[in-house]
């Protein structure tokens, strides 16, 4: 039986402030219900949805739940702003100066001391846009929601849990882990308000926050390529806005949104993504979880460059017949409501069947699709596989060398393309030519003149 995603929201508060025995209002769950459901699920995201906090949710504890349910609860950049319904509360705790959200000083609130000290914040410090500001603001929230029902020494675990989730951490200059630090400023802000959690109970709520943090990243961990790539997808369309607009992105627009994750990719340390406490996990299970996310993300940059020196082709074929475009008025749409629409694949002839030079799963990836559907693109990429059939596993590293060339400006359009095998060129162009109306007759005299 399907139950609407908002009885979701609404039988999860209640189960876990039941177990937790606090007593709650069946009006006061269907608001906190509402304000979550509201912020998750409010058209502009695509990853960070209600969907990701109920896979998150299987298999946690009461104290786990609560702080999954409002672990991401603020995405101020991607949502462009506070949440309709938490505006009043945040702007209590910060100030917004220009493109800035600044920490006001607020003495002698415990809330307050207990999310500055777990985040490590100072009043009058600059939040950091991708060091924890999105997670501390979440924690405000869950702590002035929860404040009503719950104890400081449930509040102070569930704000260690949403703490821990802030990404893709090192250890600091001491050597010690961010789960470390966590633990000792659970113990501090615990005394410093009177609630002491004793050393059991620190551990306890250190180790919840380690599997809660794990479980947020738990894509990295999946053992179908494909299937990371679809999770890699739609943080690709959630951090993109314009890829949004199906149809109408340009070429330059989605090679941007390509470049940026692999960038992305490529300076992510793996051993940064999982972490472990006190045997949570088990070492051989942390082992095999840092071991996987270091090929899923091996995996995907060269996923990435591919699809990047693919679509290389086709935004020089553009700047070379009349500048950037949509990427549909060269490739076609990618659905229409009138039937199969046509596809700069459909025009293009037949290779040769040699895969002795290719990466079998790529090129698996590649032909049979991502695992989950995307809006704003095909799940199957068929011209970057032509593509990499074509020139082969070294000749599309070379190619993606180029295109990088092309995009600084080091190369022209044409240059580029004279670089490459004559033969793709032509098919390629030929091929586009048949799709274009406005451009058919400059890529057909492009296509005759390399």
């Amino acid at each position: 039986m399907y139950i609407a995603t908002i009885n979701r929201f609404i039988t999860l508060f209640t189960e876990s402030l039941e177990a937790l025995g606090a007593k709650a209002p069946v009006a006061d769950i269907e608001r906190l219900a509402m304000t979550v459901h509201h912020s998750m699920d409010n058209g502009r995201r695509v990853y960070h949805t209600s969907t990701h906090v109920f896979d998150m949710c299987h298999g946690l504890n009461p104290r786990q739940v609560l702080a999954t349910l409002f672990h991401d609860i603020v995405y101020y950049q991607l949502d462009g702003g506070f949440p309709k319904n938490a505006e009043t509360t945040l702007k209590r705790v910060v100030r917004v100066e220009r493109d800035a959200l600044e920490v006001r000083p607020l003495a002698g609130d415990k809330g307050y001391t207990v999310c500055t000290h777990l985040f490590g914040f100072k009043e009058g410090q600059v939040l950091p846009l991708y060091g924890g500001m999105n997670e501390f603001l979440s924690a405000v929230v869950a702590v002035r929601t929860l404040e009503p029902y719950l104890g400081w020494k449930d509040i102070i675990p569930i704000v260690a849990c949403i703490e821990a989730t802030v990404p893709f951490r090192m250890a600091n200059a001491t050597g010690k882990s961010p789960l470390d630090v966590l633990a000792e400023r659970v113990t501090e802000v615990s005394r410093t308000i009177g609630a002491a959690l004793d050393e059991d109970e620190v551990t306890r709520a250190v180790k919840d926050a380690t599997q809660l943090a794990n479980n947020d990243v738990s894509s990295f961990s999946e053992s179908d390529p494909g299937r990371f790539l679809s999770t890699t997808w739609l943080l690709i369309e959630e951090s993109n806005a314009p890829l949004s607009a199906v149809g109408i992105y340009s070429i330059g627009e989605y090679r941007g949104a390509l470049s940026r994750m692999e960038k992305f990719l490529g300076s992510l340390n793996p051993d940064s993504i999982f972490h472990a406490y006190k045997g949570m996990p088990a070492d051989a299970d942390f082992d095999a979880l840092r071991a996987t996310a270091k090929l899923n993300v091996e995996f995907s940059a060269r996923y990435l460059g591919l699809k990047i020196a693919a679509i290389a082709l086709v935004e020089a074929l553009a700047r070379a017949t009349g500048g950037d475009c949509p990427v549909s008025m060269l490739l076609g749409d990618i659905r229409s409501p009138y039937g199969k629409p046509d596809r700069v694949e459909d025009f293009l002839p037949p290779l040769p069947s040699d895969e002795s030079t290719l990466d079998p799963k790529i090129l698996d990836v590649l032909e049979k699709g991502r695992s989950l559907a995307s809006s704003s693109d095909l799940t199957v990429s068929p011209l970057t596989a032509y593509v990499y059939r074509s020139l082969g596993r070294e000749g599309s590293t070379r190619a993606l060398t180029e295109a990088r060339k092309m995009f600084d400006g080091q190369l022209t359009p044409r240059d580029f393309l004279a670089g490459l095998d004559r033969t793709l060129v032509r098919s390629l162009t030929e091929a586009c030519a048949r799709i274009s109306v406005s451009r058919r007759q400059a890529l057909t005299d492009l296509a005759q003149s390399l």
